[in-house]
């Protein structure tokens, strides 16, 4: 009884807990909290979202995760890997930290949890094999570099370019390097020194907490954030006012026609349900289309255009009134900005935000995430759900890797299906407590193994430290930089870098190799939509192994000196008889692969033409379905006539049986079928070779 309540609560497995267990999971939940308060901020603004959200999505997902999950010692949260492809989703449909783009996070993770629910309470954990480890490493290596310099804008605080592409975005934030603020890089370089420093050096103490406790008391002692917000009336240069208005009216329109979108993707859905016309639907389809390609064009267009005023910087200078105007400070081609210059941020209410300092995470709500069942437009549902399920699999490939990475070293047992309902549930009760998606993390996980955690309540510690910092800590967090975050991204994805195994895949198997640098490629090439890199990935691997299906490796066999068999093209020996040849088929006999098993045969009947027997060595052959043995009966009858015996040994107890059921066995003789290949190749040379060739 109390084994079966473990199955489905598997925390009562923590229980009894010893005081010595106890002591030594709360020094990992504190030491995991260190750095899960720093690394869930830096990961919401990778995902597009306020940085509370970061926090709120190390709350729920965290405690769930450690309670229903199946390995102690992982750790569920936010990640990098599923931030940045959940940005990539909900890009399209809205502007990033905007209301509707963060219920929209959220109803991706609600989305991701019940596929995962989907998949565990069927015991699918086994999908996991459909991407190949080459595909994997690939898509990895791939996705780390777009996510370590798609941070290269905080580093250099600068605005997004948002051109649609990542080189592009790339190459055009290096074209205005000489726009980039110089502290908000001091600021990237100095925390990616005091971790390498602290990992090589000190690896006990948490180097992300340390990097960000040093990057917030030097932002606060030297004003590192400077703002103003005047009216847009108070910019003096008209060309840079009517840029700024041009900006202000843009987003609105933007924001005009996502709400138009949202309710016309609405009416589809019920005109669908009202069995409207194909043609009047089709014609609501490409409506809806025009409007989304519209969208993106003024995202682009707007994005440009930000650069641009960004690239104009500003001097205050004081008016009669006592108040302050700001003219554009022209400057030279390729000339710095001058100190106490100011640069667009954005505008709102016909405010506009101009800095002259760097971006800090700023003001952070001061309280918990509050139970709320997400939006659901069934519109946004079918669009959101290719990525959904890409994301459910990366996610869950990523916990799965993480703890069988982690378990070879506890010897704990790792069971996937129970894996899926701990992620699952995890996902699905974090969105109604506003959580985006979240997976199982590599580097809170190896820090609580690091530390010897015996059980999850090391995560629930460190959740309770998130729920101190929600309540009391967050106005300490406002001057923390966000070239500091940028770094502790940087930081954690450019560690997943990995050649070695490529080049592994490669002596192994080439084409393995080969479509886990398509994969790269692709995954670079598509990006932010990193989805379609990993899905390219697992189309190549499942056609090779469609191809390797119908196209199996098969053989005239002869005998070395050693004794042992081998082909007779490969090793360069003589066939076994002389009126007789004996053939490997080396996989399973099915619909796939009759046409080339009957290759095969006719080609050997070509290749040697006064053979009398043809020995069928079947311990390759695993099972065999209707067509297989049809095929086989068939190509009995055909060479009987002949003269020509088919024969075969070493049949699996599958293979035997189906020989059986169907009379096959019959159709072939008893003096045809050999329990292995040693007697079949005795016996045959006594039947057909006794007589001189």
């Amino acid at each position: 009884m109390t084994s079966r309540l473990q199955n489905y609560l598997p925390f009562l497995r923590w229980f009894p807990m010893s005081g010595a267990n106890l002591r030594i999971d709360l020094l990992a939940g504190v030491t995991v909290a260190l750095v899960l308060v720093p690394q869930s901020m830096a990961y919401a603004l990778l995902a597009g979202l306020p940085v509370v959200y970061g926090l709120y999505a190390a709350l729920a997902p965290v405690v769930i995760g450690a309670l229903f999950g199946n390995f102690h010692q992982l750790h569920t949260g936010p990640v990098v890997m599923l931030s940045l492809m959940s940005a990539a989703a909900i890009a399209p449909f809205a502007l990033a930290g905007s209301e509707e783009y963060i219920a929209l996070s959220i109803l991706l993770a609600l989305m991701v949890g019940v596929i995962l629910l989907i998949m565990g309470i069927f015991k699918i954990g086994s999908i996991v094999n459909l991407v190949s480890h080459p595909v994997m490493v690939g898509f990895i290596n791939a996705a780390a570099l777009i996510i370590g310099l798609s941070q290269l804008r905080f580093f250099m605080n600068m605005p997004n370019p948002g051109t649609g592409g990542f080189t592009t975005d790339i190459s055009t934030l290096l074209s205005r390097i000489d726009q980039a603020h110089l502290p908000a890089i001091a600021f990237g370089v100095t925390t990616i020194l005091i971790m390498w420093v602290l990992a090589r050096w000190l690896p006990k103490l948490p180097a992300v907490l340390v990097a960000a406790l040093f990057g917030t008391i030097v932002s606060a002692a030297i004003g590192y954030e400077q703002v103003e917000r005047p009216a847009l009336e108070r910019i003096a240069d008209p060309q840079v006012r009517e840029k700024i208005a041009a900006f202000s009216a843009t987003n609105a329109e933007i924001r005009r026609l996502t709400e138009q979108g949202t309710a016309k993707r609405g009416a589809l859905r019920q005109a669908k349900a009202a069995d409207t016309p194909v043609i009047e639907l089709e014609a609501m389809r490409a409506e809806i289309h025009v409007q989304e390609v519209r969208v993106d064009f003024l995202k682009k267009q707007n994005n440009a255009r930000r650069l641009d005023i960004h690239a104009q910087p500003l001097v205050r200078v004081p008016d009669a009134g006592g108040a302050s105007f700001y003219r554009a400070d022209r400057l030279p081609a390729g000339a710095a900005a001058q100190e106490g210059t100011w640069r667009f941020q954005s505008i709102r209410d016909g405010q506009v935000t101009l800095a002259a300092g760097g971006d800090v995470v700023g003001a952070i709500p001061q309280n918990l995430p509050s139970f709320k069942l997400p939006k659901l437009d069934w519109n946004m549902v079918l669009a959101l759900l290719p990525a959904a399920f890409v994301i459910a699999l990366i996610g869950f490939l990523e916990a799965t890797v993480v703890s069988k990475t982690l378990a070879a070293k506890t010897h704990q047992r790792i069971e996937p299906n129970k894996e899926l309902i701990g992620q699952g549930l995890a996902n699905f009760i974090g969105s109604l407590f506003q959580s985006y998606v979240v997976s199982g993390s590599f580097s809170r996980s190896a820090i609580a193994g690091r530390v010897g955690a015996k059980t999850g309540l090391f995560a629930v510690i460190s959740a309770l430290f998130v729920l101190v910092t929600l309540l009391f800590l967050t106005p300490y967090l406002y001057h923390l930089p966000q070239a500091v975050l940028a770094a502790i991204v940087m930081m954690a994805v450019f560690g997943l870098i990995r050649i070695s195994p490529l080049i592994h895949a490669w002596k192994v198997q080439r084409s393995d190799a080969i479509f886990g640098i398509i994969t790269f490629v692709a995954t670079l090439a598509y990006a932010p939509k990193l989805s379609n890199g990993i899905l390219l990935g697992m189309i190549l691997t499942a056609a090779m192994l469609l191809l390797r299906t119908m196209k199996p490796r098969a053989a005239v066999v002869g005998r070395r000196e050693d004794g042992s068999l081998a082909g007779i093209d490969g090793a360069n020996v003589e066939p076994l008889g002389r009126n007789f040849v004996a053939v490997r088929f080396d996989n399973s006999l099915t619909y796939l692969n009759v046409a080339a098993f009957e290759d095969t045969v006719l080609e050997v009947l070509a290749r040697h033409e006064n053979i009398r027997g043809l020995l069928v060595i079947a311990s390759g052959i695993n099972e065999i379905d209707a067509s297989g043995e049809e095929k086989v009966r068939e190509l009995v009858q055909r060479l009987r006539p002949l003269g020509v015996e088919m024969m075969f040994s070493s049949l699996k107890r599958p293979v035997a049986h189906a020989f059986r059921n169907t009379g096959l066995d019959q159709i072939l003789g008893e003096q045809n079928i050999f329990p292995n290949k040693e007697i079949a190749i005795v016996q045959a040379r006594e039947r057909f070779d006794r007589e001189p060739a």
